[in-house]
């Protein structure tokens, strides 16, 4: 039986006991500064809505996708001298993810999904330490990686830039100020060149690099490109779990 949310926060005993979960899709955000113009809680928004939408499309298709509470806080290690930024270390999102994980192995949910929404988040490591000790099968989707930005936005940045804005304007428009108090999301890059052609890496500190937190210009920003950019997104994201979830653990390859 499909339930009739696949939210877990607004399902009941009944309706739990009753779905056939076959796939726990695990929106994790951040809480942190986007521009002037944005809240601090919008990689939470907008990994839920997308983590929701999904799972509908994918469950009217009968993929069994249960939505769980949405973790709000992020690696933000580089924003901490920015106000009321909240920085989860890797380290405790390990141990969280740990104890998701025991919890629904316990149970027998054999799927996992994390659904991310943030850029300073890598899952990548925590599933390869923690898939060898468990059956539960485990992986990744950023959800912002799904699709070339080029094709939707004229400006695309990489944070409170045009397409978070559109989201934004789409999903939850009366959280965004007006785009006349944005600032113009510009960034310094860095100096040296092995970390400005990307193969070199340090974390970035946000104060030097950027003016007002953002970057990418979001003045272009408008909700029909948000909401054409997010049907696209919610319908692969759909697919990949309906395949995710008829496709057995032992069958993923060949």
């Amino acid at each position: 039986m499909t339930p009739p949310t696949p939210l877990l926060s607004q399902m009941t005993l009944s309706s739990v006991r009753a779905a056939d979960v076959r796939i726990a899709l695990l929106p994790w955000g951040a809480t942190e500064a986007h521009n002037y113009h944005l809240p601090y809680g919008t990689d939470n928004i907008e990994t839920e809505w997308i983590a929701a939408e999904s799972a509908r499309r994918a469950n009217e298709r009968g993929a069994g996708v249960v939505v769980l509470p949405c973790l709000p806080f992020g690696v933000n290690t580089g924003q901490l001298a920015i106000r009321l930024t909240i920085n989860m270390n890797p380290s405790t999102q390990l141990a969280v993810l740990q104890d998701v994980v025991g919890s629904l192995e316990h149970q027998r949910i054999n799927k996992l999904v994390i659904l991310n929404g943030h850029g300073g988040n890598d899952f990548k490591n925590m599933i390869r330490e923690l898939q060898p000790k468990h059956r539960l099968f485990m992986s990744l989707v950023n959800w912002y990686r799904c699709l070339p930005l080029k094709d939707y936005f004229e400006v695309p940045g990489d944070h409170a830039d045009e397409m978070e804005t559109s989201v934004m304007l789409h999903i939850a428009p009366g959280l965004v100020r007006p785009l006349d108090e944005a600032g113009d999301g510009a960034s310094r890059a860095p100096k040296l060149t092995g970390f400005r052609e990307g193969w070199a890496w340090t974390p970035r500190d946000w104060l030097k690099a950027t003016a007002d937190t953002g970057v990418g210009n979001p003045r272009a920003a408008t909700a029909e490109k948000g909401k054409r950019y997010l049907e696209a997104v919610a319908t692969k994201i759909a697919a990949f779990l309906v395949d995710l979830a008829a496709t057995p653990q032992e069958e993923l390859y060949g």
